[in-house]
Parts: C-alpha cells; sequence; structure tokens
C-alpha cells in the first residue's frame, strides 16, 4: 500500500497510457448505488404493468385450490413437496418478466459508468480472496468504511421517506378499509410502486454524488510522480543512452556507405580542408549530377584522399562545396540552381580530356 509520503509525490495528472493500463487490467471508476438506483425505478415503474398481468396469470390457477381449500389435506412433506412443485412454476412463470426487467435494468445502468471489457484477471480464482484476514483487511479499510457509511446513508434515505410517506399517506391506508374488496390489490399495487420509485429517486441521488467521486478518486490514485512519468516516456521513447547508440550506428553505417560510393564518382568539389562533396555524372545516365557522398572535416579529407587515389578530379570551390553540402542529401541529384555551376566544372573537365565535338554535346547541362 502506498504511504503518505508516496501519495505526497503524486502530484502528476495520469498519462492516457498509465489510464488505458489501468482500463485494461479492470481498474474502473464504478459504483454500484447507480445499478441500485436503475433497479429500483424500474420495479416501481413496471410494477402496475406487471402486477395485473401476473394476477392473470395466477388467478385461473389458484382459484381451484380457494374455491375447494378442504380438497387438499397437507398432513406429509410429500404433499407438500408436491403443491411447491406445482406452485414453483406457475410463480416464477408470473414473476419473471417483472424481475427480468429489474435485472437487465441494473445490468445497464451499472455498464453505462464504463465501457464493457473482457478481463480475465479479475474472474480468475485468487487464493487471497478466501482469506478471512484479507477480507477483513477490505472491509475494515477506507473502501469498507466508505461502503459501510453510504449502506447507512441509503438505509436513513429509505428509512425517513416511508416514515414521511406513511404520515402523509395515513389517510390513504384508512381509505383502504373502506373500498371494494377488488379494488384493494390495485390501491396496493399504486402505493407500493410509488414507494420504490421514490426510493429509487432518492438513491439515485446519491448514486450520482458517488459516481463523481468515485471517479474523482479514481483520478486521484492514478495520479503519478515525477519520476513515474520519466521512466513511463523512456518506456515509450526508448532509453536516450540504447537511441543515441542506434542513431551512432546508423551514422557510422551511413559513412561506410558512403566512403565505398567514392570510387564511383567523377567529380568531387571541396574547399581546402573542410567540406567534400562527391558527385557521379555520366551522359545518359541520370538526367542532372547525384551527390553519392558528402562530408565535413575528417570525412571530407577521407572523401578527398579516396578521390585522389582513384584519379577523380578534386575542385576546390569554397562556397559551392559548403552550399552542396547544405542543400544535397546524398543519392539525390543538385537542384537546378546548381546546374549552372557544375556544369561549367563538368565542361572545364572535359576539355582538357576530350575533342572540341564532345565538349558542345556536354553543354545541354547549361539549360
Amino acid at each position: 500500500m502506498a504511504g503518505p509520503e508516496d501519495r505526497e509525490s503524486k502530484t502528476e495528472e495520469a498519462t492516457p497510457r498509465r489510464i488505458e493500463e489501468a482500463l485494461s487490467k479492470g481498474n474502473t471508476p464504478f459504483t454500484r448505488e447507480v445499478g441500485n438506483a436503475a433497479a429500483l425505478v424500474a420495479f416501481g415503474l413496471l410494477l402496475p404493468v406487471a402486477a395485473p398481468i401476473a394476477a392473470m396469470r395466477l388467478v385461473p390457477s389458484l382459484s381451484f385450490f380457494l374455491d375447494r381449500p378442504f380438497d387438499f389435506s397437507l398432513t406429509g412433506v410429500s404433499t407438500v413437496i408436491a403443491l411447491a412443485w406445482y406452485l414453483g412454476p406457475l410463480m416464477l412463470a408470473a414473476v419473471a418478466p417483472i424481475v427480468f426487467a429489474v435485472m437487465i435494468s441494473g445490468v445497464l445502468a451499472s455498464a453505462s459508468q464504463n465501457s464493457p471489457r473482457l478481463v480475465l484477471k479479475r474472474i480468475t480464482p485468487e487464493l487471497s480472496r478466501l482469506s478471512p484476514r484479507a477480507g477483513l483487511t477490505r472491509m475494515l479499510g477506507a473502501h469498507g468504511r466508505v461502503e459501510f457509511l453510504k449502506a447507512l446513508v441509503k438505509f436513513a434515505i429509505v428509512g425517513v421517506l416511508f416514515y414521511f410517506m406513511l404520515r402523509a399517506g395515513s389517510h390513504r391506508v384508512g381509505n383502504l378499509l373502506l373500498m371494494r374488496f377488488d379494488d384493494v390489490p390495485l390501491a396496493l399495487v399504486s402505493e407500493t410502486s410509488w414507494v420504490f420509485l421514490t426510493s429509487g429517486l432518492c438513491i439515485g441521488v446519491l448514486a450520482l454524488i458517488d459516481v463523481l467521486w468515485t471517479r474523482l478518486k479514481w483520478r486521484l490514485d492514478l495520479r503519478m510522480s515525477v519520476q513515474e512519468l520519466k521512466d513511463e516516456q523512456k518506456q515509450v521513447d526508448g532509453d536516450p543512452a540504447v537511441k543515441a547508440r542506434q542513431r551512432s550506428l546508423a551514422r557510422e553505417r551511413s559513412r561506410q556507405r558512403m566512403i565505398a560510393a567514392v570510387p564511383r564518382a567523377t567529380l568531387v568539389v571541396a574547399n581546402p580542408t573542410h567540406y567534400a562533396v562527391a558527385m557521379r555524372y555520366v551522359n545518359g545516365e541520370t538526367a542532372a549530377p547525384v551527390v553519392v557522398a558528402k562530408g565535413i572535416d575528417h570525412l571530407a579529407l577521407r572523401i578527398r584522399t579516396i578521390a585522389e587515389a582513384n584519379d577523380i578530379p578534386v575542385i576546390e570551390d569554397r562556397l559551392l562545396a559548403r552550399s552542396l553540402y547544405d542543400a544535397v542529401k546524398t543519392d539525390r541529384p543538385i537542384p537546378p540552381e546548381f546546374y549552372r555551376a557544375i556544369a561549367e566544372i563538368i565542361l572545364h573537365l572535359l576539355s582538357r580530356r576530350r575533342p572540341a565535338p564532345e565538349i558542345q554535346a556536354q553543354a545541354s547541362l547549361r539549360a
């Protein structure tokens, strides 16, 4: 159980991930009062309709016993059992609709508090739940005391309600004695229905307060400390040290690929020491020169060294090298704004290797 210090350190609201984990484990804000109030209201509303229907089903079957009571003798256990087997299904069929409707209303009201979830952990048998000590701890704990207080409030509400209803309706009780015998059942049903309906509405007010309190307490219990937020962020984003190591390995693999691609380049543009951009351009192979490798400082020197070892021309142009490095990614063609500058370099290189007609053919890069 978390101590006071732990609760004081939990100052941050729960993250969506923390809330989802709690819901997946069946930890949801829930109060039984909503189901109880719904069942009482449903019973109060359905009783005036269901009672006459139940009476219509039972009267034909029971009239035989009422008309000829001396034809049946309950002298032994066997006769009592036989009578129970006969009357049991009749009573069950008569009251089943209203009982079923009340149960459904309670279930729907309870399910409306949270979206239904199948949580096998909540229904898995646990030996700890059978422990009398654990049961007493739950009963005498904070949650048990709150439930006991709510039960007392409910009994008080129902008791006060019955008192005022009986006091206000004492004249109606006296009128029952003056009614016709056939009208008494309907009057009793009406009074009983009113009692259940009023009780359900009063319990409903208590249920609304309990729902608000339960959800507030649930949110407070799910609060997190700053360290828990950091730990969760690490789980979501990954350990920063591991992520840094992965980025370092990715950069190393990228450098190795670029170094391996340098011998395929046809020219390198560099400033004296800091920047180097290796490009490949073969007429008819690509529409524009493609950057196969680029680097700064140590990597730039390696690119230059490999280019010189493979007789690849290295053109020193401080501004152009830096602009190409910032603007172009590897394995991508150069942007159109660099066409003229690179075309002039290529034509300059070709002028030292090829006759004039072939140089003229390469001038298409200027367009």
